[in-house]
């Protein structure tokens, strides 16, 4: 356990893990990861007490660490499997790919902002995750070492990527916030077949994501 995770961190996550399920995440293995993954160390000293807060808080670079309850429900559905290969576009903060870490995915996360790719690559590593990560257009994916089981955008876009639902393997999901901002929505998106895609779309209220909001 890092010594910087106290008792009263791991008891405020408890709490924060109530929150979520009260809202409506239930899938066991996302509460536990969340209630694991020390999310006080993803943000900036001057708003580390607002760390277990169900809320979007900034991390520099203009950019946000997603609401918890976003993060949960973005999990949720992306349905994570242990030993899966999943690619996270938009590393932002980190933490994200930390719960997907956390919940036994093999990740690969891609940042644009170069500011943030540097910091999360020291700071994951030091409180023991081990993403593989990458520096460049997100929305491009990462061809090379696809296809992915699962894939994860935690930016809004204003269409689903075309190249990213390629790289997804037959039966893989993708999930991604689609649409202009204040009015975007949750999509989930499996791959039937070479050419087949099933769109559902999850719509709730407006939350904050690492870039952006989306009403999910």
């Amino acid at each position: 356990m890092d010594s910087r995770d106290s008792l009263r961190h791991q008891g405020m996550r408890k709490r924060l893990v109530e929150g979520i399920r009260i809202k409506g995440v239930r899938d066991p293995r996302v509460l536990d990861a969340i209630a694991k993954v020390p999310r006080h160390l993803f943000m900036d000293s001057s708003f580390i007490q607002f760390a277990y807060k169900d809320q979007a808080f900034p991390i520099g670079a203009g950019q946000t660490i997603s609401q918890p309850f976003t993060v949960a429900f973005q999990t949720q559905l992306l349905d994570v499997q242990p030993n899966e290969k999943v690619l996270e576009v938009g590393t932002g903060s980190g933490y994200q790919a930390a719960v997907l870490v956390e919940m036994g995915a093999t990740v690969f996360t891609i940042e644009r902002q170069r500011e943030l790719y540097l910091k999360v690559q020291q700071l994951l590593p030091e409180i023991g995750y081990h993403p593989k990560f990458f520096y460049g257009d997100g929305y491009k994916g990462l061809p090379t070492y696809g296809p992915f089981d699962k894939i994860i955008i935690t930016a809004g876009a204003p269409v689903l990527p075309e190249e990213l639902l390629q790289q997804l393997r037959v039966g893989g999901v993708l999930v991604a916030p689609i649409g202009p901002s204040e009015k975007q929505v949750m999509y989930k998106v499996t791959r039937n077949s070479e050419d087949e895609f099933e769109k559902e779309k999850h719509l709730q209220r407006v939350h904050k994501t690492e870039h952006g909001t989306y009403c999910g």
